[in-house]
């Protein structure tokens, strides 16, 4: 098998031959003009397409040469010349001529291959590539998502763009008018010219710094708008998210993301937009100008234009690659310190401080490696952009300057040209900085779109929504287990019902699946086999909102929010009047030491309810539950800090209010459980026992060890106190 570099020479060889004949032929029969031309191309054609087939046979090219863009690029260096001496005739006849002269030349068939190589890595850069990146990592990120944020204030962009063309066009007319004063100072003609070029040039001045100012004003005002939007769209996306989301993706990643990461993308398109905008429109204005001043000139600079887009293709692509790195580097920092806050109490029991920060430290210096690498390639970057833009400009003088030696070009009209040029590559250049900066977004915002896309995996699609629900709870051979550990079934085929008008107590030693059972009535989580039904139809088939309304839960450790204790305790009902919150906080006996407060039911709970006792926010929590009257109570552990004679009091009122509602009562103190309607007693994922308290006992089974192994503690806990005396 022949090496793949002599095969490429070989087949190279073989054109230079082909195309060296057909000069010759064209040379004898220039009368045929196009038809001979084309003739010549496909013969071109026929022996590359041929030699390229053959090497692809015969050697072993890179993956990014074989097959198709081998043979396209056959196909272009075959067709490149006849299309261009059929454009030429068309518009210069002349250089028609001199090109079809020219066609066996060595410089001619350099040039083929130097622009087809240039337009095969622009080609392979801007398009192919992207587009396999895109199949590969199935990222949502991309530049036309973030564009599609701002559909909903269309009307006002096309505002901003009436008033960009405005000020664009006032902008770009000046170097015009500065070409026709140099006309007047060269040919010393009328003097009012003068002043009346000033005239209109200080007028236009003003019209686009007024009509920019405006432009600026509703841009930013949109961009705002889109930013609390989005953000807004970001967290109503996550809110719905099912549980399982919530316990497998970090809080610190999810916190990252609704800030961090968001308002990255936000400024880095709202900045880079602007930008974008400003600058495409100069450069549309330009080559207007520049084509009614030189057309060729203009060809050359556009073609200028393609070769060094090169350069933020490439390091757009690795910076959008960085930040995600970058991105998720700052998330795990995140999550370390939002751990220890969230734990301050645990950190400092255990003197841990310093440990939580050397952890904390440590993820940093993750980031910093990160951002020592992003420095170095920002320093490539803006070498490589500067020194492309010197090219670009150095090129387009050196051709312009040949253009005035020709006499093609009049004195006033090249001043004007050479002040477009200037900002020809100023514009240029500031677009090869913002590219980079807008990939840099698509990168920020991959994860922002995850989450703004991602569907529940099993969503509530109910529409059940009964006026008259009873609230009977029926589980049928459930069997669960969570998704962290699908191998390690918490719940085995579990069927028991709670009816209402009743109060279920559910007792169980520690890690039996009571808060799992729970966890499924609340419709947390799908049951892998089984059935969970309210009153005789699946859970799932009622309205989330509706089933939500219905329900309410104490736990043993309940979370209060940072408000006040009136808003806690009517948290998720809107407006409530006082005197209703006080009726619910004095059944829930929490009204005493609430009003004892300064602030009364205005005094605020803290972060977490921290500035409450344990005693104090069961009770607020007790009240914020019985305030929705609820059809179905879930007491979890919920008297567990309170002291005897307020529990007994609780203990009163719930099975008191029990014929309105259905109640599962969940205690680890097995006197709460004693008044109890049905008792359900569960070991190891599964029910062993029901009954009534006095049946249960005479069975001698599991409750009756329960209840005397607390019997026993509590009784040798009374003669420890009694020994001192």
């Amino acid at each position: 098998m022949m090496h793949p570099f002599w095969s490429l020479c070989c087949l190279i060889g073989v054109d230079y031959g082909t195309m060296h004949l057909s000069g010759l032929v064209l040379t004898q029969f220039l009368s045929l003009n196009l038809l001979l031309v084309w003739l010549m191309g496909l013969a071109r054609w026929t022996a590359l397409t041929l030699g390229a087939r053959v090497v692809i046979c015969k050697s072993k090219l890179p993956p990014w040469l074989q097959g198709n863009p081998l043979l396209v690029s056959c196909s272009v260096l075959s067709l490149l010349v006849p299309s261009c001496v059929t454009f030429t005739a068309l518009l210069l006849p002349h250089a028609s001529a001199e090109l079809l002269h020219s066609w066996g030349h060595r410089d001619l068939f350099f040039y083929c291959y130097l622009l087809t190589l240039t337009s095969a890595v622009i080609w392979h850069q801007l398009f192919l590539n992207g587009e396999d990146e895109e199949d590969e990592s199935g990222s949502s990120a991309s530049i036309w998502r973030l564009i599609a944020l701002l559909r909903p204030y269309t009307g006002r962009f096309l505002l901003v763009a009436v008033f960009l063309v405005l000020s664009s066009w006032g902008e770009m007319a000046l170097p015009t008018y500065t070409g026709r004063m140099t006309d007047w100072i060269q040919n010393k003609e009328d003097p009012s010219i003068f002043w009346t070029t000033i005239t209109v040039m200080s007028l236009i001045t003003l019209s686009s710094a007024v009509t920019e100012f405006i432009c600026d004003c509703i841009f930013n005002v949109t961009m705002s708008l889109v930013h609390t939007q989005t953000q807004g769209q970001l967290l109503r996306s996550i809110l719905r998210q099912d549980i399982t989301f919530f316990d497998t993706v970090p809080t610190g990643d999810i916190t990252s993301r609704v800030t961090a990461d968001i308002t990255a993308m936000s400024e880095a398109l709202s900045h880079n937009l602007s930008l974008l905008m400003w600058y495409l429109m100069r450069l549309i204005f330009l080559i207007i100008y520049m084509v009614s001043l030189s057309p060729k000139l203009t060809l050359f600079t556009i073609l200028c234009l393609f070769i060094v887009t090169l350069v933020p293709k490439l390091s757009g692509t690795f910076y959008q690659n960085l930040a995600v790195k970058v991105q998720e580097s700052l998330s795990k920092a995140n999550q370390v310190s939002l751990e220890t806050f969230s734990n301050m109490k645990t950190v400092r029991s255990f003197a841990h401080e310093e440990g939580e920060c050397r952890r904390y430290e440590a993820k940093l210096q993750d980031t910093y490696q990160l951002n020592k690498v992003e420095a170095i390639a920002y320093g490539f970057t803006a070498v490589a952009n500067s020194f492309s833009g010197l090219a670009l400009k150095v090129g387009i003088l050196y051709f312009g300057g040949l253009l005035v030696t020709n006499g093609e070009v009049s004195g006033g009209d090249l001043v004007s040209f050479v002040l477009y040029e200037l900002q020809f590559t100023s514009a240029v250049e500031a677009l090869l900085h913002t590219y980079p900066d807008v990939r840099k977004a698509v990168g920020s915002s991959q994860k922002v779109f995850e989450y703004m896309d991602r569907t529940p995996q099993k969503p509530l699609t109910g529409n059940l929504t009964p006026s008259d629900m009873k609230g009977l709870i029926e589980f049928q051979d459930v069997t669960f287990s969570y998704p962290k550990r699908p191998d390690t079934p918490v719940l085995k085929n579990v069927s028991f019902k709670l009816k209402p008008g009743q109060v279920t107590a559910l007792v169980g030693p520690c890690d039996a699946g009571k808060s799992t059972v729970v966890n499924l009535v609340l419709n947390f989580y799908q049951p892998q086999s089984g059935q969970i039904q309210l009153d005789g139809k699946p859970l799932s088939d009622y309205e989330k909102q509706y089933y939500r309304r219905k329900v309410s839960v104490v736990s043993q450790e309940p979370v209060l929010s940072a408000r006040s204790l009136k808003d806690n305790i009517s948290y998720g009902l809107g407006e409530v009047s006082l005197s209703s919150v006080q009726d619910a906080a004095s059944v829930a006996n929490a009204h005493d030491f609430i009003s004892e407060k300064p602030s009364g039911y205005q005094t605020g709970a803290g972060q977490k309810g921290d500035l409450l006792s344990g005693g104090q926010k069961q009770r607020v929590a007790i009240a914020r539950a019985l305030l929705r009257d609820p059809k179905l109570l879930i007491l979890d552990d919920a008297t567990s800090s309170l002291d005897t004679d307020t529990e007994l009091k609780i203990q009163s009122t719930v099975y008191d209010s029990a014929q309105h509602r259905t109640v599962l009562l969940i205690s680890h103190r097995m006197y709460m459980v004693e008044k109890a309607d049905h008792i359900l007693v569960l070991e190891g994922g599964q029910i062993t026992e029901s009954g009534k308290h006095k049946e249960l006992l005479a069975q001698e089974g599991s409750y009756w060890r329960l209840w005397n192994k607390q019997l026993g503690s509590f009784q040798r806990g009374n003669g420890e106190q009694q020994e001192p005396e």
